[in-house]
């Protein structure tokens, strides 16, 4: 966060990366509010959920009669976002043919709509985001290594939330609080509740735990107790230590190193699910293309570790 109030104050491009819901729409957010374009528009695109022929008359505007549909002139997101911030979450989806035009606007400053020969200048700062190694998107081919020299000039790594636990328990208590009531008294956590949030491992981030929170928060009284957490998370701690959950901590066994439960948990829920990603995805609560990132990282195959 220091690094973000650093860079909040210049115009250099940054690149955020991190697991999938780990907030790096948050601190790009944050690097708006406290730039001197705070009182502009900040713009925010999901580049992954755009189809590949419609993202550049998405960013870029088009013209009427420039594609079949296109029945009148359209301004594109990036023409939106003048004199502001432009978020480009998960970047390194974008097809290669649409990064060449996009370097280009990072150059000049301009962009061309969709049909259109006129060149129009933008004044927009460009926060870009991925869940992806970058640098392996770039000797694999499918990004630009010109286009990410141009995106990082300030690189921003957020650490997934497994790996920052003492930042949990405040998280949980922030969401708890912003799911009550004006008026309504603050919840808290027992102890046991409280082991189990810190104890799981949040595949899906900081996301995962603002869910699990606000159902918690829904379904409880005065506390939060170990019956208001989901199943899956209460049985995570009786997996790893074959006891009452609620008292996870007995016990003279080797703990094991946050990388084997997660890829230990991850197995389960595919094996409980019958192999079907889908289902184990939303059990999980992270896209697809994360549950098969974890069960590369993993070694895993149908909820099954290969031998």
């Amino acid at each position: 966060m220091k690094l973000v109030g650093r860079v909040a104050a210049t115009d250099l491009p940054v690149l955020i990366t991190g697991e999938s819901g780990a907030g790096k729409e948050v601190v790009a957010d944050r690097i708006h509010r406290h730039s001197r374009r705070a009182g502009r528009p900040f713009v925010a695109v999901n580049c992954g959920a755009l189809p590949a022929e419609l993202i550049e008359s998405e960013l870029f505007g088009h013209v009427r009669g420039s594609f079949t549909g296109a029945e009148r002139d359209r301004v594109g997101l990036f023409e939106e976002a003048t004199g502001g911030t432009i978020f480009l979450d998960e970047i390194t989806e974008t097809p290669p043919a649409f990064q060449v035009k996009l370097l280009r606007a990072l150059q000049k400053g301009e962009v061309r709509r969709v049909g259109s020969n006129q060149v129009i200048s933008v004044n927009v700062r460009v926060v870009a985001a991925s869940n992806r190694d970058v640098a392996e998107e770039v000797r694999r081919g499918r990004f630009r290594q010109d286009l990410l020299y141009r995106l990082n000039t300030v690189a921003i790594h957020l650490p997934p939330l497994r790996e920052r636990r003492e930042d949990i328990l405040p998280l949980a208590r922030h969401f708890a609080a912003s799911s009550r009531a004006p008026g309504d008294p603050p919840l808290s956590f027992t102890r046991e509740a409280a082991y189990l949030l810190e104890t799981y491992p949040w595949p899906g981030n900081v996301r995962e735990l603002e869910n699990v929170v606000a159902r918690a928060a829904t379904l409880c009284d005065q506390a939060v107790r170990p019956e208001d957490l989901p199943a899956y998370v209460r049985q995570h701690a009786a997996a790893l230590h074959g006891a009452d959950p609620a008292h996870p901590c007995a016990g003279d066994e080797e703990w094991p190193s946050l990388s084997e439960v997660e890829g230990r948990y991850v197995a389960r829920v595919l094996a409980h699910m019958g192999g079907n990603k889908q289902s184990a995805s939303r059990m999980l609560g992270v896209d697809p293309k994360t549950l098969d990132r974890m069960i590369k990282r993993h070694n895993l195959d149908g909820g099954r570790v290969r031998k």
